[in-house]
């Protein structure tokens, strides 16, 4: 970052200096011109307020010789021109060796509008000659010209100068620039290392934005990373019990150590072990999946209403064994979403409701479409404290930890139920009381 602030104060510096140099002498070249024009007119209307030229004989050669204007005007050329463009009189070179002029555009000017001026340059010589011509009385035409350095010399001439006066800049750029940066950067470098400050303010107003921006992130990755902690060490804690337990009957079934009275209870509480780390194992691998896929979903219309009514009807058996009477009701609707996903955000609802429920308690699914298509597990079962609400979806939280271990809970049911509402950017609310019981509301 150093280096590209540095390169381009340096090259604001060539573009600032070239620029000024091409604009300065571009300037100073066309008031040259005019002067030199301005010059070259009042030459001429001297000249021509002489009345030299008129009084002079143009037919008559030994007149002619002797009009001499080279060693009195030594940076000025004069000629004179006759009605039909041939040189009467140059005095810079013999007039016979002279073609005629009438095809010069100073020359046709004058002849037409009295006055004509014109400017050609001369690439070998790097000059460029200025012409003015008037019209005299006699019908005659007297032509003063100078030669004048070009622009593109004047640039060449200067070039030494400029390329000295660029170099010592950019010399004087790349300090500054060094100086500069480091005065800019110096404030950013020191509030890189107090990302974690929450009271520390931006040292520019520009980047507020960026820094809460950052902090957000930062605090993000510090989450994700602390809530991936505590899921490794609560998935070791919740593998190890089940895998202990079977451990433990398995040694003493082993050994010889349990009467025949008791080990069809071992075999009971090995299996139901077993059963509890395949669950685990399960929805472990769910939530993974879930984190992997989450954005090569296959959505499609489904009816939410014909999806409800079969996981409820599926659930009617688990409901029956628990004595909890399961009860669905509704209206026709659908929403965009992926089927599998669907299915197991309800099964998992429903499952709660009967798994935290009472004897003889009663379990109502609603699929409506007010505003939005919605779908509500409403049980009368042991309900949630407020103080708990918060945490339901976190995973493998529990309010009533020995009930959900003896009825096969693994802690991880809403939390892939919250999981699959983000995804079908939904929302899911809890409405529960202690003794009253729960209602879960997603709303699509």
């Amino acid at each position: 970052m150093k280096k590209n602030i540095n390169a381009r104060l340096v090259g604001i510096a060539i573009i600032a200096i070239a620029a000024t140099f091409i604009g300065i002498t571009t300037i100073y070249y066309g008031l040259f011109q005019k002067q030199v024009r301005s010059d070259l007119a009042i030459t001429a209307k001297i000249l021509k307020d002489t009345h030299y030229f008129e009084t002079v004989d143009k037919n008559i050669d030994d007149e002619i010789e002797a009009i001499d204007f080279t060693a009195d005007i030594t940076e000025l050329r004069v000629t004179w021109i006759d009605a039909d463009g041939n040189v009467i009189y140059d005095n810079d070179v013999t007039s016979k060796g002279l073609e005629n002029h009438m095809d010069r555009p100073e020359i046709q000017a004058a002849f037409k509008e009295g006055v004509g001026e014109s400017v050609r340059r001369s690439d070998t010589m790097g000059k460029d000659t200025f012409y003015y011509a008037t019209l005299l009385n006699n019908g005659t035409v007297l032509r003063v010209a100078t030669d004048a350095t070009s622009i593109w010399s004047v640039f060449i001439s200067v070039a030494p100068v400029i390329l000295l006066i660029l170099l010592l800049i950019i010399l004087l750029c790349v300090y500054l620039s060094h100086i500069l940066t480091r005065q800019l950067l110096q404030p950013i470098e020191k509030m890189a290392d107090n990302l974690e400050d929450a009271d520390y303010e931006s040292p520019y107003k520009e980047l507020e934005p960026f820094l809460e921006t950052i902090k957000s992130q930062h605090a993000d990755v510090l989450s994700a990373a602390k809530a991936r902690q505590d899921f490794t060490a609560n998935v070791s804690h919740e593998l190890k019990t089940p895998i202990t337990a079977i451990s433990g009957y398995t040694e003493l079934l082993e050994g010889g150590m349990v009467d025949e009275s008791q080990k069809k209870h071992f075999y009971q509480e090995i299996r139901k072990s077993s059963n509890r780390l395949l669950s685990l194992i399960n929805d472990i691998i769910r939530l993974s999946e879930l984190d992997r896929t989450e954005g090569e979903m296959s959505f499609e219309e489904i009816s939410l209403y014909d999806l409800a009514r079969e996981c409820a009807e599926d659930l009617a058996v688990n409901a029956s064994a628990k004595n909890v009477s399961l009860s669905f009701e509704g209206e026709e609707c659908t929403v965009i979403g992926n089927r599998d996903m669907l299915r197991e955000l309800i099964e998992n609802l429903v499952q709660n409701a009967i798994r935290y429920n009472n004897e003889n308690g009663k379990v109502t699914v609603v699929v409506s479409n007010d505003e939005r298509p919605t779908l509500m597990v409403k049980d009368n079962g042991i309900g949630i404290p407020a103080s708990e609400q918060q945490r339901v979806f976190e995973r493998f939280y529990r309010v009533d930890k020995s009930r959900s271990k003896a009825t096969g809970g693994t802690g991880l049911g809403l939390a892939i139920v919250k999981h699959i509402v983000e995804i079908h950017d939904a929302k899911i609310e809890l409405d529960s009381a202690p003794g009253v019981g729960t209602t879960m509301t997603v709303i699509f």
